[in-house]
Parts: structure tokens; sequence; C-alpha cells
């Protein structure tokens, strides 16, 4: 097997909390700091784990080590702070490693902030020239492709304006265009895709995954799981720093999900503190049960089958005319359906302090995947006081319970199956024929609409 494109071996980059300069400072920046301060003592020592000042400091990456080879696209999945991006970093040369080794071969395009590159007071035209040459772009190499970059970024009709006057979207667009026409043996994008709007991040998935099959090596970070598990052949799971799962990528998103949620066993989730929530706080999420009409505890849902969600909150302050919603999510986070306690003319409650249970009884057929229940407590002012989005995972079945009815597609297009009723097909003219709808009742099934 050929060489890998990029490779990892025990990285590490601690950073110091304090304005003190950082073990990975540059040479003149230390000498710089000397002669200002030549009486200031060091405070740096060694330790049985590295280089690390005697003040707090944070490791933001720890003991890092994969490959990556040509044609092989890379997610980089995991909260905020848990070192994504500080990686992505690392491998551009931003920063330098406090530890480890870092080795990348060939050409390497980055995008990692919006507008990195780019002076405020040139052109778009003349920051495709700048941005294209600090990528390593030779002048007649950016002329013979400025066309199309022009044409992929979008904004032709404001080259000739300072960036400065852009829009944050406008800023990738241009950005992004001149990184991908760089033809780079190594591609690392940052979650700044998520500025641009629909269009725009179909166009740069779809260059993306063509880099990737033109045997290119991609490295993608972002919180769009769904273009993750599109885009990428490999994920690695971040979290505080270290890579606790390196797999395909829809079991790093499975993984994911899991732990920024509730902590599910046998149909019941309980959430944590440390669960992603929003709201005010009075009152907060413990418990969700997933459970069918007759009380039995459920691990998945069979297609066309009820549910039951209950719920226990605990309340720590009184609430008056409070509300609760159930919502099913898809990976992505968007809402496929929401039922509140309020639907139908139901009036809202009021909730003493204390412990508090409610249950939601769902009629939704869902198509076989993977959900997400989002539960939640609101004021009817429409102030939330505690929402978590992914309380539960659920997972829809293609067949019923009695095995007679099932999903006919081997992959389900779209989410929820709703109720429809079709009718037979009958035969119909085609447009500009002259036929009018009463005399198609005398055409026979299966036959030829006469001429008048």
């Amino acid at each position: 097997m050929s060489a890998p494109a990029v490779k990892v071996e025990g990285v590490g980059k601690w950073y110091r909390l304090g304005s003190e300069m950082s073990h990975g400072a540059l040479l003149y920046e230390k000498l710089g700091q000397t002669l200002r301060f030549p009486f200031r003592p060091s405070r740096h020592r060694r330790s049985p784990d590295g280089p690390h000042p005697r003040e707090d400091g944070i490791w933001a990456v720890r003991d890092v080590s994969f490959e990556l080879h040509r044609g092989e696209a890379l997610g980089l999945v995991g909260r905020n702070g848990a070192g994504k991006s500080t990686m992505l970093k690392l491998l551009s040369r931003i920063t330098l490693p406090t530890d480890g080794r870092l080795e990348l071969r060939g050409r390497i395009a980055t995008l990692l902030e919006v507008g990195t590159g780019f002076h405020p007071e040139l052109t778009g035209r003349e920051n495709i020239y700048l941005n294209g040459a600090i990528l390593g772009m030779r002048r007649a190499e950016i002329v013979r492709k400025y066309d199309e970059i022009v044409e992929f970024s979008g904004v032709e009709r404001f080259l000739e304006t300072p960036v400065k006057r852009y829009s944050s979207g406008m800023f990738v667009r241009l950005a992004f265009a001149v990184a991908a026409h760089l033809d780079p043996d190594v591609l690392l994008v940052d979650e700044v895709l998520a500025v641009g709007d629909a269009e725009f991040q179909r166009k740069c998935l779809g260059k993306m995954r063509d880099a990737a099959s033109e045997g290119r090596a991609v490295i993608f970070v972002s919180h769009n799981l769904s273009a993750v598990q599109r885009l990428c052949t490999r994920a690695l799971l971040f979290e505080r720093g270290r890579v606790e799962m390196d797999d395909r990528p829809e079991r790093v998103v499975d993984a994911y999900l899991a732990r920024t949620g509730g902590r599910a066993s046998g149909g019941i989730s309980v959430i944590p503190e440390t669960a992603e929530r929003i709201g005010s706080g009075e009152a907060r999420l413990r418990r969700v049960a997933l459970e069918d009409r007759d009380g039995q505890l459920l691990d998945t849902v069979r297609l066309g089958e009820p549910f039951r969600v209950r719920a226990t909150f605990e309340v720590f302050e009184p609430i008056s005319e409070a509300l609760f919603d159930v919502s099913i999510l898809n990976s992505d986070g968007v809402q496929l359906a929401t039922a509140q306690s309020i639907d139908f003319g139901r009036p809202p409650v009021d909730l003493p302090p204390g412990w508090h249970e409610v249950s939601a009884e769902v009629a939704v057929t869902l198509l076989p995947h993977e959900f997400n229940v989002g539960v939640g407590i609101h004021r009817m002012t429409g102030a939330t006081i505690d929402w978590v989005e992914r309380a539960h995972r659920l997972r829809a079945l293609h067949v019923d319970r009695s095995g007679e009815d099932r999903y006919q597609w081997p992959e389900a297009s779209g989410y929820v199956r709703p109720e429809s009723r079709f009718e037979d097909p009958r035969p119909v003219p085609p447009p500009g024929s002259g036929v009018s709808d009463f005399d198609l009742e005398s055409v026979p099934a299966g036959g030829k609409a006469q001429d008048i």
C-alpha cells in the first residue's frame, strides 16, 4: 500500500490558561518575550506527562493517532470544545503540536475560518489572486481556473467590490471556491460551510466528494451529521481532546448521539446533567420511557405501531400554565413530527414543586430509520423551561407486528408514511388531444381514446 497522505502519531496540544507564552510558541516570539522581561523566571517545568506550565491549562488535543490515505474522506465528530478544530489547525500548521509527530504528503488546501487569507480592502477579484497565491497556486494556474472559481462562487456581480462589504456567506463562497480549485492532495475543511445556503452546501459537498473520488484525501469537521455520513468513508469521535472511536461514519454518529442525549437501556433513558439541553431551568427532564399501548417497554417500533412516551420531570419552582411536547427528529435535528399537550383544545396545567410524570401516545407511522425523541416543558408564553433534543433513541422497523404489512422498498425514502388513499389508475387523454373528461367514461380500461 502507498504511503498515507496524512499520518498523525501521538499528537497533543497544550494551551496555557492565561496570557503567558505557550510551549509551542515560535522562537522569535520567545526571544521577544525574554528581551521585554529579562528577569522574569521561567514558569515551565517537565513532568512525566510531558511539558506543561505550573499554572492551569488544558490539553486541547491529547495522544491522537490516525492515518488517512488518498481517496479517503475522514469526518471529525464531537461536541464543541472536543478538539476537532484544534486538530485541523495542527494539520494545517497554523499552530505547532506540543507532543507527537505530523506527516502530510502533497499539496494542502485549508478552509478553517471565514475570510482567512483575505484582505478586506481588496476586491473579490484581487483576493482570488491573493488567496490563491497564499494557498500555493501559481499565477498561471489561477488565471487558467479563474472562470471556474468565479462561476462556482456565485459572486460574479460583486467581484469589483471590496470584500469587507461581503456577507459571511459571500466570504465563504469565494474562499471555498478558491481552495476547492487548488486541486490539493489533502483538503481540510472546518464547520465554515454552515454559513452557506442549502444550494451552496450541496455544491461544496459534491466538490469534496469529487475530490475524494479523484484520489485526494479529505478531512471534514462538521456538526451536520447527515453530511458526514454522506461524504465520509470513515469518522473519528473526539471527546475531551482524545479519539474515542474510529469506525464507519454511521456507527460513530450513533455513538456521538448516544453520548449527547439520554443513556438508554431497555426502552428507558436516564437524562444526565451533561445532556445537551436548553431552558430557564425551573424544571428538569430526568427520565424518558418508550412503551407500547399495554405499557410494555419498547426498544424498537414496528411499522404503523402507536407508541407511548412517558416522561418524568423534577419541578423546582411552581409553574403556571405549563405545556409539554414530544418531537420526533432525524439525526440532523430536523423535527419531523411534534405533539403538544395543548393540542385539540386541551388546557395547560399548573405544576407545584416535586416530581411529575406525563405520558403521550403518538400515532405516527415511521419509516425504517434511527430517530431521536425530543421532550420538553414550556410556558404558554412561549418560554422554554427545559428541552432535551436527544432524550431517547428510537429505531423504526420496516414490518408491522403481524409481519404482513411491510415497507416494500429496500431503502426508505423519507421518514414518515402518512395515511393515504390511492384510487386505481384510469386512462386519460394526452394534453391537447381535445378529448374531454366525460368522454373518458366510454373508454375501456387499457383502451385508447378516439378522436372526436
